[in-house]
């Protein structure tokens, strides 16, 4: 049985994935699954740098604004959604092509990982709730540290799961070697400007976000009801922006340190696509392409 062919776009925040993700739809009638676990959410679009309908180009985006920011939406409902999908993309005719750079996401979709089904522990996670994200984090490092090296470490729902699964089955599963037996056949591109390049990029956009109106977006979030507290748990630019809206930071130090958060995590998504040994770091629009058509058999 011939399987579902998919082109994965991956690499660090501010690569340039959307951009070429809209370039390769256009030129082989694809529709672009978007694999960002911030973007999902309603209602926090500059904040995110969440694709705008103009940079769109006319191409179909899913799983964008798929559930309320007050509700936690996890790797299984992206699986889930995401394979939903999938199957409809390909119904019309059209090549489904993930952009992202939430790893877990994508390895999750395109059967890289498995991960174990483990249920919340109601009494473990009322007993971490009380602890710092720091002191959880080093107790993360402790038990799993495989985990603690790719994991955004402010954001504190996502640890204390971490620490849940760890506790419960040891160390997170590696990545699996079993793609001959996946349901889809991957182009893996990968995107890794120099970190010269993706510095400036970071900064550049991050100062573009914040003149278009990021801290207004985040006052007028939590006017509708999202709470400081949901704010942090959603992590990178909502931690900092809590913390600005509550005056614990000052305008210079948001900035300052908002940058370099974002660097940080840029580096660890670097880390977390470097284990996968089948991305083609590509160098332009133009080898993406090129690739892109011999994958697919001079489509």
């Amino acid at each position: 049985m011939l399987k579902q062919k998919i082109i994965a776009i991956v690499g660090p925040t501010a690569s340039g994935k959307s951009s070429l993700g809209v370039f390769l739809a256009q030129k082989l009638n694809g529709e672009i699954i978007s694999a960002d676990s911030r973007q999902v959410y309603k209602g926090l679009n500059i904040g995110t740098g969440k694709v705008t309908k103009k940079e769109m180009g006319g191409i179909k985006h899913h799983l964008l604004d798929v559930s309320s920011p007050k509700k936690q939406f996890t790797v299984d409902n992206f699986v889930r959604l995401a394979t939903k999908v999938q199957d409809r993309i390909v119904k019309n005719g059209a090549l489904p092509i993930v952009v992202g750079g939430t790893g877990l996401y994508v390895d999750m979709f395109l059967g890289r990982m498995s991960y174990p089904n483990v249920p919340p522990n109601e009494k473990l996670r009322k007993q971490l709730e009380h602890r710092t994200t720091e002191q959880l984090f080093v107790q993360l490092q402790k038990l799993d540290p495989r985990r603690a090296a790719n994991i955004e470490p402010d954001h504190k729902r996502r640890i204390i799961r971490a620490i849940e699964i760890a506790k419960a089955i040891g160390q997170s599963p590696k990545i699996s070697r079993s793609d001959a037996s996946g349901e889809y056949e991957v182009l893996w591109l990968g995107l890794s400007p120099t970190p010269e390049k993706l510095k400036k990029n970071i900064r550049i956009r991050l100062f573009a976000r914040i003149r278009a109106g990021m801290i207004r977006e985040a006052e007028k979030l939590h006017k509708a009801g999202l709470s400081y507290k949901r704010m942090e748990e959603l992590g990178l630019e909502y931690r900092y922006l809590s913390a600005l809206l509550q005056k614990r930071l000052t305008q210079k130090e948001f900035e300052t340190e908002l940058e370099r958060a974002i660097w940080q995590y840029a580096k660890r998504q670097k880390r977390w696509f470097r284990r996968n040994k089948e991305i083609v770091w590509v160098s332009g629009k133009a080898e993406a392409l090129r690739l892109s058509k011999k994958f697919l058999g001079g489509r």
